[in-house]
């Protein structure tokens, strides 16, 4: 079984998936896309998934997501098990536990950033006793205070990349994911929401993982997971930093031949 390394230290994960297997087609048809994948998110660090083009990468996003189910493996989630579940049961965990960044922000354009912000509360159905204040709050996190009423078409890539991230913190999930959050930003936008995404994942509460092919992202992350052929090949850690938790000397930065 291929697997990334297992977290280890004092963070229990808030994201487990086990040999998890997707598999489309019938018969003679039949393609494994993901072949026995195991990885752990923990808080605390920011984690990034790489690989080739047909490696597997958004298949596994949407199945860490919710969005898909797999054939077969197990994936606990804040403490639900997700394998195997009907669309509206992964809804819900989605819904509840999960905060997706996107390529291209899916913002509404006929709303502000602050009324796209709130539509992500009300999908959580996220009790606040003042939504707008919280969803301003939200957007002053990202940089964005003086941008609330401003609609995505007075918005730069970057600002947008801002509000969708904000809208992904709406609610506290417990886990974030972002697909190429870069890949539409210049260089400067692109450091600016690395940096943040950065600044997210410090946050105790909350796993936080980018599906990415920008080199220039690299040294944000905490943690590179590497996938090609739908195995997990590599689970790298900054050379400085230790699993979250755990004391002791550093993590090495060294490449591992996980399949097993």
């Amino acid at each position: 079984m291929a697997k990334a390394g297992r977290a280890s230290g004092g963070q229990r994960p808030l994201l487990e998936a086990r040999n998890i297997v997707k598999t489309i087609g019938t018969g003679a048809g039949e393609l494994q896309i993901l072949k026995g994948v195991s990885m752990d998110l923990v808080p605390g660090e920011l984690t990034l998934l790489m690989g080739p083009s047909g490696s597997g990468k958004t298949t596994l996003l949407s199945i860490l997501g919710c969005i898909l189910t797999a054939t077969s493996g197990e994936l606990h989630l804040a403490g639900h098990q997700a394998v195997g579940l009907s669309s509206e049961a992964l809804a819900e965990i989605r819904r509840l536990h999960v905060g997706f960044v996107f390529q291209s922000y899916n913002l509404f354009p006929t709303l502000t950033a602050v009324e796209n912000v709130l539509v992500a509360l009300d999908v959580r159905d996220a009790r606040s006793a003042d939504p707008i204040q919280t969803a301003t709050e939200a957007l002053k996190a990202v940089g964005l205070g003086h941008r609330i009423n401003t609609y995505p078409s007075k918005l730069s890539g970057g600002e947008k990349q801002r509000v969708a991230i904000a809208r992904s913190l709406a609610g506290r999930p417990s886990v974030v994911l972002a697909d190429e959050p870069t890949a539409a930003l210049d260089s400067e936008n692109g450091k600016a929401v690395m940096e943040l995404l950065k600044e997210v994942a410090k946050d105790p509460t909350r796993a936080v993982m980018a599906v990415t092919h920008d080199h220039r992202t690299l040294h944000y992350a905490d943690r590179i997971i590497t996938i090609e052929d739908g195995r997990i090949v590599g689970d790298d850690r900054s050379p400085n930093k230790s699993p979250p938790g755990s004391e002791g000397s550093p993590h090495p930065s060294k490449k591992k031949n996980v399949a097993a």
